[in-house]
């Protein structure tokens, strides 16, 4: 009597499972379809079809949209177990689509901001419904290959959806912003008539719970200080959506790639959205392998690891404006990225205190938030002074070499200031947490220092007052006073 074979991995998932990666699936084709274009369109010429914004408006933008991103699932995931998973995926696929069309269908700066800021509106209540349905659709036994899918959707979206973009631009910039709205709007179908909430936690966290939990993770000084430190590697990768894109524009000749598309027949001209075609695939083609040599190591020399070879990426971009080169540093930070980003949630593990582990990997995501906000900004800042007014002019290539050296130079800090966290913070210890206090409190008071100037310079450093430059200051004194507010209230 033969005994019946066991169920494989694959059929251990519920249907609500595959539904959520397909889901997953188009809404990043949707996010980075439209993001690897995003920063070109805004700052090309009217005449070549963008909308003539400079590189710094570009970047305060892309700063915003893209914290917003990872600041709303903090009371997303809340608002999901409130009113439902398919509510909120019913309301977030509205407005992803919505803010996708509006995006596309205005010019003015203000307009085009706001309907971005719906988008990352949608994309924020989206994350925690997918990735909570996942978490309870999964076993411990088949959770960490759930999760894997999960990674591959991401990045298979990533990967396809570009490649969409290079055929769509070339009739319209507006389609690519209709493809992404299509992309999300097609998700309504699905959840409407397919798409059934996993069963729900005993226990369920209300906004108020959400509001404490932050406030008593933001007044951790030696939480907060790792991730200010680990934010410096995060900083580099958010130039992937802006200042390497107006690089491949204004500096780089992609004739050779172009002329070995044409030799083998592929109709295909190498863009600004084929950077994030390089990053996508070479996570899916080396995450795996990636993943088996590092499994053994400590999160830590793993993470140093793999922001070194980051580094390693964009001192290709300083060192040419080859194209192949150019190509190999994309590959060489994307190798790096896979490296240490996987292992960070490990080491958040080993950071927190040992009673509030999983409230404090609920806000491991800040890195994105202070990354985002200043690498996108700090991108476009500099990419505005330093390169754009020296395109087709004798001195550009020094000072590109310079501009990428600056963001080297910053990588090289984060990885050595993460040595000497884990040397000296990484214990949690009233002694470890007193000299974190200080630090951070020393970086507050930094930040309101330089609000205070930022208020200075939008008020009396033109003829007319800077709103973005008040905004930034706004921002900056709001996270000095606050944060000095938390830390001191821990004391």
């Amino acid at each position: 009597m033969s005994t019946p074979r066991p169920a494989g991995i694959l059929r251990s998932f519920p249907p609500v499972f595959w539904l959520a990666n397909v889901m997953e699936l188009f809404e990043r084709a949707a996010y980075y379809g439209l993001n690897s274009v995003l920063a070109v369109y805004l700052t090309n010429k009217i005449s070549e079809g963008g909308l003539g914004f400079t590189e710094q408006s570009v970047g305060f933008l892309q700063s915003l949209i893209y914290a917003f991103t990872y600041v709303i699932p903090i009371a997303g995931g809340a608002l999901a177990d409130r009113y439902g998973y398919r509510r909120m995926l019913l309301f977030a696929f509205s407005i992803l689509s919505a803010g996708y069309f509006i995006a596309g269908n205005v010019t003015m700066y203000g307009a085009v901001f706001a309907a971005l800021l719906l988008m990352a509106t949608g994309a924020g209540l989206f994350k925690p419904i997918i990735s909570g349905t996942l978490a309870r659709t999964t076993t411990e036994e088949n959770s960490g290959f759930g999760f894997g899918i999960y990674y591959w959707m991401i990045n298979i979206g990533a990967f396809l959806a570009p490649l969409v973009v290079s055929v769509l631009k070339g009739f319209s910039w507006r389609y690519v912003f209709i493809a992404s709205a299509i992309y999300c709007a097609a998700m309504l179908v699905p959840t409407v008539f397919l798409f059934k909430d996993p069963p729900k936690p005993e226990n369920t966290k209300n906004l108020r719970e959400v509001a404490h939990g932050a406030a008593m993770v933001l007044g951790d000084a030696r939480f907060m200080l790792m991730i200010v430190v680990y934010s410096g590697f995060w900083i580099l990768y958010f130039q992937n959506f802006g200042s390497v894109l107006w690089y491949l524009r204004d500096f780089v000749d992609a004739t050779p790639v172009n002329r070995l598309f044409a030799s083998i027949g592929i109709p295909l001209k190498f863009d600004a959205e084929h950077v994030t075609v390089v990053n996508g695939g070479t996570i899916i083609l080396l995450q795996v392998l990636v993943s088996r040599i590092v499994r053994n190591i400590r999160p830590l020399p793993t993470m140093v690891s793999g922001i070194v070879i980051g580094t390693l990426g964009f001192l290709c971009l300083a060192a040419s404006t080859n194209v192949w080169i150019f190509i190999l540093g994309i590959s060489v930070f994307s190798i790096g990225e896979m490296t240490a980003h996987p292992k960070y949630y490990s080491y958040v593990g080993l950071v927190a205190p040992a009673d509030k582990k999983a409230v404090y990997m609920g806000y491991a995501f800040l890195y994105g938030v202070i990354g985002s906000l200043i690498g996108s900004s700090l991108g476009g800042m500099l990419y505005g002074s330093m390169l754009k007014p020296l395109v087709g002019q004798p001195g550009a290539a020094a000072a590109a070499r310079t501009f990428w050296l600056l963001f080297v130079a910053l990588n090289v800090v984060a990885a050595i200031g993460l040595i000497f966290y884990d040397r000296v913070f990484a214990e949690d210890t009233p002694a470890t947490n007193e000299k974190a206090r200080k630090i951070m409190l020393g970086i507050y008071a930094l930040l309101l220092v330089a609000g205070l100037l930022f208020v200075r310079s939008a008020l009396f450093g033109g003829a007319e007052i800077s709103y973005k430059t008040m905004v930034q200051a706004v921002i900056m004194l709001l996270l000095g006073a606050g944060g000095a507010a938390v830390s001191l209230r821990r004391r």
